[in-house]
């Protein structure tokens, strides 16, 4: 709980810190601008609140880990809900309109994870899971567009050491893969979901587990 608002207030900050030409710059998303990243994680904020306050009453079906579905082909860009973001993104105009929205949603959301019960079950997406668990997912949700933020915006904060490092181990247990020692947590995350390609080096390093990337987190 306490990581999931840790690294939900580093990534909100992270935006409210973007100077307006910041967020005409390319994302780590595929075919999204920083600025429709943002709008991205405002729908996030709502898909929290109203998970949250979605109780269910039946056991749970998956936990933090296998709340996640792997793929293997990285988006495009051309997704209809990709495509619908891009669009109501750029409906703001004004990226002040944007964080605005993003600290009015994210505050709640913030707030709401705080007051949540993490033994309480909740539903979303036809899955039911604790809360705690629900909020844990969501730390590899942050940890990721964090990343993605900052891919091409220089001098910007990089997400929590903790944050990072929890959604390593997650991935690595999602994926059934090992990361070696030798790759940060920045790295196992970025080479392992296809945000960059591994090097030479570095699928020598990974041996076998390199023919299955990238691990697509969705």
């Amino acid at each position: 709980m306490d990581l999931f608002s840790r690294s939900w207030a580093a990534l909100r900050t992270a935006v409210d810190d973007l100077d307006d030409e910041d967020f005409g710059r390319p994302s780590g998303c595929a075919g999204w601008l920083v600025r429709d990243l943002v709008c991205h994680l405002v729908i996030d904020a709502q898909d929290v609140l109203i998970t949250l306050v979605t109780p269910a009453e039946t056991e749970p079906t998956v936990n933090a880990v296998t709340y996640w579905k792997v793929g293997h082909e990285p988006p495009t860009g051309d997704d209809p809900l990709d495509a619908l973001i891009v669009r109501l993104a750029a409906a703001y105009e004004e990226p002040h309109l944007l964080k605005f929205h993003l600290d009015d949603v994210g505050s709640a959301a913030g707030r709401a994870a705080e007051l949540a019960d993490p033994e309480a079950r909740v539903s979303t997406q036809d899955m039911v899971l604790t809360a705690g668990n629900y909020l844990t997912a969501y730390v590899l949700e942050w940890t990721l567009h964090h990343l993605d933020l900052i891919a091409h915006v220089p001098g910007a904060p990089a997400p929590p050491t903790a944050g990072l490092a929890r959604s390593r181990a997650m991935l690595e247990e999602i994926a059934g893969t090992a990361f070696p020692a030798s790759f940060s947590d920045t790295d196992a995350l970025l080479v392992g979901t296809g945000r960059r390609e591994p090097t030479e080096v570095e699928k020598a390093e990974l041996g076998a587990p390199a023919a299955k990337l990238p691990f697509v987190i969705g």
